[in-house]
């Protein structure tokens, strides 16, 4: 069995999409229709850019979402996986590339997205911090003894856990974990607390446009990232959507819940290909991965 997974954001490089821009008709139409959709020339950041312009949350988000699309879409009838998950942001992709979703629907959503989580990290000051080394439990606990707001939000790997929250909160729990022998505790650079409560504002303006939006059943299971679990029901698809701005990433979950349904090879869609291929080979290093 043959997975497609889609990875999140961080995954931006400059001058992405431009070689496939170029060299196909698919991708050059495409990308020119997102252009349309968004009202800029995403195309413009996204292949001339530079890498602080390519951060920008406005941009970042959707240009990984159409790189990863346009990858997918040049593959064409040799893109047929048996299952697809994405990584946060990549969730989207996954859907859209699955039947799940339009292309056009999932951009628009993608762009919401963004608009929503910026405004809700302009809020509240807030970060997040990556946790190696350490056994899931132990990170779960010490975050649990903080009065300040500090959760577990991405489960990447196993000794890989990312934590989010406000920055006393962040700031506490790298202290204790780093007293509790974590192999690292890195403050990360990123725009404010993602996959916690504090990103409830945007899921409430995000859910309003996921309620209108028309989901359909997809073509194979989509795991998802609030429960780890394959899905097919177009109405848990949406609700489990909506649920994901706040609750944690389960990545390290999902691969094992796939590995454990019969995938034999992960297949990373966009991005520069390897972030999530690196996740899967945390998990079982002689795993077969590759890239579209």
């Amino acid at each position: 069995m043959k997975a497609y997974v889609f990875p999140g954001q961080g995954s931006q490089f400059e001058g992405m999409g431009k070689d496939m821009y170029d060299s196909s008709e698919v991708a050059r139409a495409l990308m020119e229709t997102a252009n349309e959709i968004l009202g800029f020339r995403i195309t413009d950041v996204m292949f001339e850019g530079s890498a602080d312009d390519l951060k920008q949350t406005r941009v970042t988000q959707p240009a990984i979402f159409l790189h990863s699309i346009t990858k997918a879409r040049m593959a064409g009838d040799a893109f047929l996986p048996d299952a697809v998950a994405g990584h946060s942001l990549g969730e989207f992709s996954a859907l859209v590339a699955a039947g799940a979703l339009s292309f056009e629907e999932g951009l628009q959503l993608v762009y919401n997205r963004a608009l929503a989580m910026q405004k809700a990290c302009e809020a509240v000051e807030s970060t997040m911090a990556a946790i190696l080394g350490l056994e899931d439990e132990v990170v779960e606990q010490v975050c649990s003894d903080i009065a300040e707001l500090v959760v577990p939000a991405n489960y990447n790997s196993p000794g890989q856990l990312v934590i989010s929250g406000t920055v006393a909160g962040v700031g506490q729990a790298v202290a204790k974990l780093n007293e509790a022998g974590a192999r690292r505790a890195i403050v990360l650079q990123v725009g404010g607390a993602f996959h916690s409560p504090l990103m409830q504002p945007a899921k409430e303006e995000l859910q309003a446009a996921i309620e209108k939006a028309r989901f359909s059943a997809p073509s194979c299971p989509v795991y998802q990232n609030v429960d780890a679990l394959p899905q097919k029901d177009p109405e848990q698809i949406q609700a489990n959507l909506i649920a994901q701005l706040t609750a944690p990433v389960r990545w390290t979950q999902t691969m094992k819940n796939m590995i454990g349904d019969g995938v034999t090879e992960f297949i990373e869609v966009g991005g520069t290909g390897a972030t999530l291929q690196g996740l899967v080979k945390k998990i079982d290093r002689k795993f077969p991965t590759s890239s579209l």
